[in-house]
């Protein structure tokens, strides 16, 4: 069987998610996964960027990667979506790109795509799994297939316990609340899980 191809997808503004999506993409490598790792477009005005240094800061230096197209989802058997909670929902950036979707799903090319999600918030309640679950509800209309973490692992529970994916609270200083070590043994979980689980469905399909 080709290896699995595995699309790390990911919004950032100040760089938490964009840490949890390089995390997630190496250990996709190592798991024996082609893997992409790609940020969604910037929307927000210079003025809004400019406004809050940290937010500069990491657009100057993400400046030059690569941006995710629809392509990109067709391309890929696995897909981890990482994306800011905004008022318990997806940031602006990443639903804009889940906009640009339709003719991909029209055409049914989005059905049986292996799918996860990570999140972070400023509070420990606020938004993380919202922002997740309504990160799921899209791909519920692909037609995904959902490679939630569970309670599958220690780590799930060292990392705070969110069963519907990896979350993270960050301060005020971008520290990472529940301790950065332990996230990322959270996010190797669940992109190695995402990857077995994108392995079973297309050996399966193959039947």
């Amino acid at each position: 069987m080709d290896p699995i191809r595995l699309a790390v997808i990911h919004y950032s503004s100040t760089g938490t998610n964009h840490k949890l999506a390089h995390w997630a993409g190496e250990t996709g490598r190592e798991a024996g996964a082609e893997v992409k790792v790609l940020k969604v477009a910037e929307t927000a005005p210079e003025a809004a960027i400019a406004s809050n240094p940290a937010w500069k800061l990491h657009y100057e230096s993400v400046k030059n990667e690569p941006e995710a197209k629809p392509e990109d989802l067709e391309w890929a058997d696995a897909i981890i979506f990482s994306a800011p909670t905004r008022f318990g929902s997806k940031s602006v950036q990443m639903q804009q790109f889940f906009d640009l979707t339709g003719g991909l799903w029209a055409q049914g090319k989005l059905i049986n795509k292996v799918c996860s999600a990570m999140s972070s918030a400023q509070n420990p309640h606020g938004g993380q799994e919202a922002t997740i679950l309504s990160l799921y509800t899209s791909l519920f209309h692909w037609g995904a297939i959902i490679a939630a973490p569970g309670y599958t692992d220690q780590s799930v529970f060292a990392a705070g316990g969110n069963p519907y994916g990896t979350s993270v609270t960050v301060d005020q200083d971008g520290n990472m609340v529940e301790g950065e070590e332990k996230i990322k043994a959270a996010v190797r979980h669940q992109a190695r899980r995402t990857v077995e689980v994108a392995k079973w469905v297309k050996q399966g399909s193959k039947a």
